[in-house]
């Protein structure tokens, strides 16, 4: 079976090699081609762009790259049709892959939407068009199913491909991951500005103004090794701060607390047990458009499953060193507020239900190719 899977970010690039990992269990004949990151080169894709080439984000900055992305939506509509895979999976990234799911629909592709589009947050009219162009959404946030289920639309909940990363992933000692990273014996926190170059740079300076304030801690940076070093280093200049490469999971194993840029690592830091605080500034007309269209009460994802706030958000003004500073001290000195934090997460890794979300994800798409759905 020949497969084209497209992510446009680090987290998706993560889960597609997961669920491609699977797929070739499944199927033997797997022949995969699509967009994505290392994560997926790694398990034997073919790589037509890389995601840090795709990374926009915010409305003024996607106005300002309108025509590298209509280029690229362009490209890969032409390279779908030279290669004619039997179907199109799709992880996250809605503005770019919506557009594809429609031509693949109109080209009589099979379209699979791995990792729903946050359509319960905003633009909802886009769940008429996953209707109308997408032949199966997998979906893997609980209450996916049921928001699903008022347009008529039945999806499937896998469960969070998070679970099985973490399950895979090796555990380290302490002093092994000091020692192999040039760090000091000291408690370490973590600092996860975010996987886009435009991330980082709003980032990262705000979280190192509180590296002063902590002198018997070490502040120790998640880096990516598809951003150059050079780009971290820039921001780190005098301050006496650490950066590791690709090594989150080991990164967070190790950390007494975690301040970290929202997405999907707000979720893995909280399924490691990290306590952390949350962290987001954008462009003040995106964030302003944003604040008016998006239908949500938080921005990550652990408080978005929980339904109410079990860590702390500072957004836009509110991610300041005096605030961010006072939070990340509560986070360590607060015994009551760090058991609090730790039953909430239990809570949390519940309503994510059981790991195996790529086994299961992988043999849906298997069988809706065969035209037979299993059962959940």
């Amino acid at each position: 079976m020949k497969y084209y899977i497209i992510a446009g970010e680090a987290s998706g690039d993560m889960h597609a090699a997961h669920l491609i990992r699977s797929l070739k269990k499944k199927d033997p004949q797997t022949v995969v081609r699509g967009w994505g990151g290392d994560r997926m080169m790694d398990v034997g894709i073919e790589i037509v762009k890389h995601y840090r080439d795709l990374a926009f984000m915010g409305f003024v900055e996607i106005l300002m790259n309108i025509r590298t992305i209509a280029k690229n939506i362009s490209f890969c509509k032409q390279d779908i049709l030279s290669f004619q895979p039997d179907v199109l999976i799709l992880v996250d990234y809605p503005g770019f892959n919506l557009r594809i799911a429609d031509f693949a629909h109109k080209q009589g592709i099979k379209v699979v939407y791995y990792i729903s589009p946050q359509v319960w947050a905003w633009k909802k009219s886009r769940v008429h068009k996953i209707k109308k162009v997408v032949d199966r959404m997998l979906v893997i946030l609980p209450f996916e199913k049921e928001f699903y289920a008022k347009y008529g639309i039945d999806v499937a909940f896998v469960g969070h491909p998070l679970l099985d990363e973490l399950k895979e992933h090796p555990k380290t000692e302490k002093a092994e991951f000091i020692e192999n990273n040039s760090l000091e014996d000291k408690p370490i926190i973590a600092l996860l500005p975010g996987s886009r170059k435009q991330e980082i740079n709003k980032m990262l300076h705000i979280m190192l103004q509180v590296v002063s304030d902590y002198p018997d801690y070490q502040f120790v940076i998640g880096g990516l090794s598809s951003v150059p070093h050079d780009f971290y280093k820039r921001f780190v200049g005098q301050i006496n701060c650490s950066v590791v490469y690709d090594q989150m999971g080991s990164l967070l194993q190790h950390a007494e607390a975690a301040l970290v840029t929202s997405g999907t690592a707000t979720l893995e830091t909280a399924l490691m047990e990290v306590p952390e605080v949350v962290c987001y500034k954008a462009n003040p007309v995106s964030v302003a458009i944003a604040r008016k269209i998006i239908n949500v009460h938080y921005i990550s994802l652990v408080n978005l499953i929980m339904e109410r706030e079990i860590v702390r958000e500072l957004i836009q003004k509110d991610l300041n060193r005096n605030k961010l500073s006072h939070e990340l001290g509560l986070l360590l000195r607060d015994t009551q507020k760090r058991k609090q934090l730790q039953a909430d997460y239990q809570l949390l890794k519940e309503k994510l239900g059981t790991e195996g979300a790529s086994e299961r994800a992988a043999g849906l798409i298997v069988n809706l190719m065969q035209e037979q759905e299993p059962n959940l």
